[in-house]
């Protein structure tokens, strides 16, 4: 029988079983942001247990309230960064070198095909799409993991997601996430691996890829991946073509290593018409309440582009096509706010800001701020965003607020109209 990929990233990093079906597996990176990562310190500290098992594979950030927004947040950010200074985390981004942690990562070059990596948050499974084993854990795992560099999982079981056929113009890799979403259910994939195969994701680029897996975790999934291939490696050449000597034929080679097996075990398989997939947006307070947005049209207050899900540049490039020329609806807010500060400088080069700004949207530096209700745009009470963010839950940017989710078109056609719209009908 033939294994999946996580199963055999598993058996590469496998270092104990102390029961039955607990694997404590080596972790090639631990992530670490200023929201959960200092209560892990804080409690190392206490028991005397303040060290790091490698300062090179540890790598942190300060990127939910960022610049600090009050005394809490600024505490916050000082715990993380005396820490850091303290172990010599070489790779710590700060104020005006820090952006959205499941952005800047990749674009760092920390993940590679084949790595296990954890953090304190739950989108971790972003990185799944260069073909890791990435996800979100716990205080207690988090803790272990910067000290000991292990952290122990049940092998999880895998659902197979095939993507086939054409996508229409004007639909995204979110219309694609959020219809897969809806066809597993919040708890569909709940301990459970997505593995996204078929034609769209092989034609998707790493920002399309990381889109899908972010979102891995509204279905309920530990983690969401994607074969590493050709793109993979072209995305990640500049920082291991060192490691293969410059030579692509074996670099590729390598990675699809990481493939499963043709005769891999799935505990099921979806089947998705990407010609039937249109733009659709969340209703309601769940991420599996999904509807076309051509049978909506409920006002909203504020237009939000930005997060780890959507503020990447080819995101902000989508949002400023349906943008350009025009102005928000009167009454609307609008914030863009690029995940990181080289997407933040490329998107000022192109232009791409200059078309916001003109349609009267505020630009913010990267944050995940507005994303959770923290900072940078939280809703008052009553009010409707349409969001690239990743999360629709009641409250969760800003109590008694709602959010619909959508893609980077959908939001800037909702920006224009001052209401829920197909971007097909406002694009230029």
């Amino acid at each position: 029988m033939g294994k999946t990929i996580v199963e055999k990233i598993f058996d590469a990093h496998l270092k104990d079983e102390p029961f039955e079906g607990t694997f404590v597996l080596s972790m090639d990176r631990i992530f670490c942001h200023e929201i959960t990562t200092p209560v892990a310190i804080s409690d190392l500290q206490s028991r005397k247990k303040d060290r790091v098992f490698d300062n090179t594979k540890i790598k942190a950030v300060i990127d939910h309230i960022t610049p600090a927004k009050d005394t809490k947040s600024a505490v916050q950010g000082k715990i993380l960064r005396d820490w850091a200074h303290k172990h010599n985390i070489k790779d710590f981004f700060d104020i005006g070198e820090n952006g959205v942690c499941h952005a800047i990562f990749p674009e760092k070059g920390f993940v590679e095909p084949g790595f296990t990596i954890i953090m304190g948050d739950s989108h971790t499974c972003t990185h799944g799409a260069f073909g890791a084993f990435a996800c979100g854990v716990g205080t207690t795992d988090l803790e272990v993991g910067i000290l000991k560099g292990v952290c122990a999982f049940r092998k999880p079981e895998t659902i197979r997601v095939n993507i086939n056929g054409k996508l229409q113009k004007h639909v995204y890799a979110k219309d694609v996430i959020l219809t897969i979403i809806k066809e597993l259910t919040v708890n569909g994939a709940t301990d459970k691996i997505i593995e996204f195969h078929g034609e769209v994701i092989k034609n998707f680029t790493m920002d399309e890829r990381m889109t899908l897996c972010n979102m891995a975790i509204e279905a309920g999934g530990t983690s969401g991946l994607c074969m590493p291939d050709e793109t993979t490696l072209e995305y990640l050449w500049e920082f291991v073509k060192n490691k293969y000597d410059g030579d692509k034929i074996r670099a590729l080679a390598d990675f699809k290593k990481w493939h499963s097996d043709d005769d891999a075990k799935y505990v099921k398989i979806v089947e998705i018409d990407a010609a039937k997939i249109v733009p659709v947006c969340t209703i309601e307070y769940k991420p599996d309440q999904v509807k076309p947005l051509s049978t909506l049209n409920s006002p909203v207050n504020q237009v939000y582009i930005g997060s780890c899900t959507n503020g990447r540049l080819s995101d902000l490039r989508i949002a400023a096509e349906i943008t350009k020329g025009k102005k928000l609806a009167f009454g609307v807010r609008g914030i863009v706010s690029p995940a990181t500060p080289k997407i933040y400088k490329e998107a000022l080069k192109e232009g791409l800001l200059e078309i916001f700004l003109d349609a009267g949207y505020c630009v913010t530096n990267p944050t995940c701020g507005a994303c959770l209700g923290m900072s940078n745009g939280v809703l008052a009470p009553g009010e409707i965003a349409a969001a690239t963010t990743n999360r629709n839950f009641n409250g969760r940017m800003g109590k008694g607020a709602t959010v619909h989710l959508m893609s980077p078109a959908s939001a800037a056609a909702a920006g224009i109209t001052g209401k829920l719209t197909d971007p097909r009908t406002v694009a230029n």
